[in-house]
């Protein structure tokens, strides 16, 4: 992605190779959010139905530039058209992949199979589309930077290199590194990742772990109780700060309202999202809303003027069930299998800034915080928190799935980014116009305002996976891209702000009066 100078980003120690993306819990499970950091074979390939397991591998997947994240500066006019070829982009890369899947004897048998029938016609059809991006900017008068030219090469990787850049030493435990990445992120000592696909006799790979032949794997769990504490404290409060906080509830998609579409990124394309999402609030988005059908979406939030949209890619346990689109696109067909969880319970709530009161957000605000695509971009935008209640004060993961005890449950936890550029309701690259503020001080970058920080917490009832010599039997994962491995630091939130009645102004009000709102 490409960087806004007046942003400030937590160190990607404190924030993701640490997992310290400092959280509490206070008075009836109150994120105060100081997660300022910024934060796609066949599924008929499936072996065991409920274990996955970790051995030595050949290829798991395949790794391209995300182009995306590299377009600062798009043109309004050419906003829709860039969008459509980005989501080409996604689609040859889930194709590629599952004929990667599927191809594995041909591998074993053909050392040049890949590169020569995969990598390199996905190469061909990459750069045919960013060369089609170029002219949709160029058309409208915007510049283009030809080096973009250079992502439509994509590689390959082991699963010994997917580890989404945290560094995990100790059985899993994350260390902090002091502020520096190091080497893009490397796992040792019992942490390191190894690669999760069963080899057949004479090296033939059949899958990469997991149901559906694509993840996770043993080593993307850890037993949270063996975790140590990585916590950090909150920034101080200063004078100006805005302490209270505006709860809304909208329920835990207990009426399934799901969709593969995506319409902040991909709007206008079916199945954009190449994953299921669960949608609370706002009950008509998919790729085709806008901005007039929000309005008249009405709403499963018990506050009817909150017309907002929040969704995320739903968690599926891996038993060997199948659900309702274990044959559909976004589902089975690209290696989401598994039966969907829906949350026991899912707070939404707008907290403050600790170092000055906030602004209204605007109308059709747009912001994705967390990557979807850390396995192949590293960890420099994740914003996964996974931790197990009676634990959240303690540990937070980013890397890996937690193992809770009996009695606990899995929590997912998202603190959104607080400081908006006072301008743009989104961005070409859908990042740079909100920002994280600075982790130490909470204080926004140079030409930023703080606004309500959208937090939530999704708590899940999920039976405790086991691992034991390698495999992990009754897996969790979150839905995800199919070449990414459902990987845990792939989480991901998104969410549009749609208000009437004055709402925004009401939760901006309540927040900055230090009031405690619902």
């Amino acid at each position: 992605m490409g960087r806004n100078t007046r942003k400030r980003r937590t160190p990607l120690a404190t924030k993701a190779i640490a997992a310290s993306a400092a959280l509490a819990l206070g008075g009836g499970g109150l994120i105060w959010a100081n997660f300022y950091a910024s934060a796609h074979e066949s599924s008929n390939q499936s072996w065991g139905g409920n274990q996955t397991k970790a051995a030595t591998a050949q290829v798991a997947t395949i790794s391209c530039p995300d182009v995306g994240q590299k377009l600062t500066n798009v043109p309004n006019q050419a906003r829709q058209g860039v969008a459509m070829e980005l989501a080409n982009l996604d689609k040859q890369i889930t194709e590629a992949y599952s004929r990667l899947a599927s191809t594995r004897q041909s591998q074993t048998n053909d050392p040049s199979f890949v590169q020569n029938a995969i990598v390199g016609p996905l190469k061909e059809k990459r750069a045919a589309t960013i060369d089609r991006i170029r002219i949709d900017i160029q058309r409208v008068g915007g510049s283009f930077d030809n080096s973009l030219k250079q992502l439509a090469a994509c590689t390959t990787q082991t699963a010994n290199q997917t580890t989404a850049g945290g560094q995990q030493q100790n059985g899993g435990q994350q260390q902090n590194t002091g502020g520096q990445q190091q080497n893009g992120g490397q796992q040792q000592n019992g942490g390191q990742q190894q690669n999760g696909g069963q080899q057949q006799a004479g090296g033939q790979q059949q899958n990469i772990g997991g149901q559906a032949g694509n993840g996770p794997v043993a080593a993307d769990f850890v037993d949270i109780t063996k975790v140590a504490a990585n916590v950090q404290g909150k920034p101080v409060r200063g004078n100006n700060a805005s302490t209270g906080t505006f709860t809304t509830r909208c329920g835990v998609n207990a009426n399934k309202n799901h969709n593969t579409d995506n319409v902040i990124v991909a709007p206008g394309v079916a199945n954009g999202a190449h994953h299921l999402h669960d949608y609370v609030g706002n009950q008509k988005v998919n790729a085709f809303s806008s901005n007039q059908t929000f309005l008249q979406g009405g709403t499963s939030c018990q506050n009817r003027n909150d017309l907002s949209s929040y969704y995320w890619p739903v968690v599926r346990v891996q038993d060997g069930t199948q659900d309702f689109d274990q044959n559909k696109d976004g589902g089975g067909k690209e290696g989401n299998v598994g039966k969907i969880l829906t949350p026991v319970s899912a707070q939404i709530k707008y907290v403050g800034s600790p170092a000055s009161k906030v602004v209204a957000m605007p109308q059709f605000l747009r912001i994705i915080t967390g990557d979807a695509k850390t396995t192949t971009n590293g960890l420099a935008n994740a914003n996964a928190h996974w931790s197990c209640t009676g634990f959240e004060n303690k540990v937070q993961l980013t890397s890996q799935y937690p193992i809770c005890p009996q009695g606990s449950k899995v929590v997912r936890t998202f603190a959104f980014q607080s400081c908006w550029d006072g301008q743009n309701i989104d961005s070409a690259n859908h990042r740079t116009h909100v920002a994280f503020a600075d982790p130490a001080s909470g204080v926004c970058g140079n030409g930023f305002k703080a606004i309500p920080q959208l937090t939530m917490r999704l708590v899940y009832n999920i039976t405790p996976p086991t691992v034991q010599n390698g495999q992990v039997k009754n897996a969790y994962a979150v839905d995800g891209f199919p070449e990414q491995l459902h990987k845990p630091a792939t989480d991901h939130d998104d969410f549009i702000s749609v208000t009437t009645g004055g709402l925004a102004n009401k939760i901006a009000n309540c927040i900055n009066n230090g009031q405690r709102c619902a």
